[in-house]
């Protein structure tokens, strides 16, 4: 077994504070009630899960503080990716304050879902090229959660902000359940290129078929970024609760070490824990 291992990507939320409007629709129905900390900490336990990184889920001011309180009083989550508006000329003033609260401390990245805007420059915008770099200055991470046909405004992105840490979370959503490999993998080696990102081992059960996944489904997909990034470069993630769509939290963890048993010890300390404590400093 993996010794201390970090999940460097999960979600909470409690739908009496806050809808998720994003979970709609059949298929997403199992996922359409309330997951806490408390919900995590015996799988995560039972896992061998020594500490997490609690992700932002919505684009809602009112959530990161709520989520630096919690990392306030959890012994579970070392850090947190939150959300602001990076279009917003006091971007800088906003990260300075959540580094004020309660839990902000804990504060070690920031994260927009890109995937749902419909440009697929937005991140080239000016005033969000001016919030990217106010997250670089605040020594935090950014991460990407976007689709394939987005990555090459992240490559560019990654470039102009040489100073400033890109997550890309869940392989960039590669097509897994059409097994298609093109042109997502060779946008993935052009971000891999650059020495300011890194890459989430996450999110891969749910974009392969729910149902009928294996791991041999995964495994090019899982080859792909272990050989561009390297584990070093690597970091495992969760992506719980979205993941009970396809599997179960310890199935999921068992699955990333099927996904990287040649690597060595070093190496798979390197992808379990040490990338996400360097890169978030946790």
């Amino acid at each position: 077994m993996t010794p201390h291992i970090v999940d460097a990507h999960h979600h909470v939320w409690d739908l009496s504070v806050r809808d998720q409007e994003w979970i709609t629709g059949d298929a997403l129905a199992p996922i359409r009630r309330d997951f806490s900390l408390g919900d995590l900490l015996p799988e995560a336990r039972a896992a061998g899960v020594a500490a997490t990184v609690l992700v932002q889920t919505v684009t809602v001011a009112e959530e990161t503080p709520e989520f630096l309180a919690l990392a306030a009083d959890s012994d579970l989550v070392a850090g947190v990716v939150g959300w602001i508006d990076l279009t917003r000329p006091d971007a800088c003033d906003t990260l300075a304050h959540l580094r004020q609260l309660r839990g902000g401390q804990r504060l070690v990245g920031i994260r927009h879902q890109v995937q749902g805007e419909s440009d697929p420059q937005w991140l080239l915008r000016p005033d969000v090229r001016r919030g990217l770099a106010a997250v670089g200055a605040a020594g935090l991470a950014y991460d990407l959660v976007v689709l394939p046909h987005q990555l090459p405004a992240c490559v560019k992105a990654a470039q102009e902000h040489p100073e400033l840490t890109f997550v890309l979370d869940h392989l960039g959503k590669p097509p897994i359940a059409s097994g298609a490999i093109e042109p997502w993998a060779a946008a993935v080696r052009s971000l891999a290129a650059l020495p300011n990102t890194v890459c989430k081992l996450s999110g891969l059960v749910t974009e392969a078929d729910p149902k009928t996944w294996t791991v041999d489904d995964l495994r090019p997909y899982a080859d792909t970024v272990l050989d561009a990034f390297g584990p070093d470069r690597l970091m495992f993630g969760s992506d719980w609760p979205v993941c009970i769509l396809a599997a179960m939290y310890g199935e999921v963890v068992d699955t990333a070490r099927q996904l990287t048993h040649t690597l060595s010890d070093s190496e798979r300390a390197a992808l379990f824990a040490g990338t996400a404590t360097r890169v978030y400093s946790l």
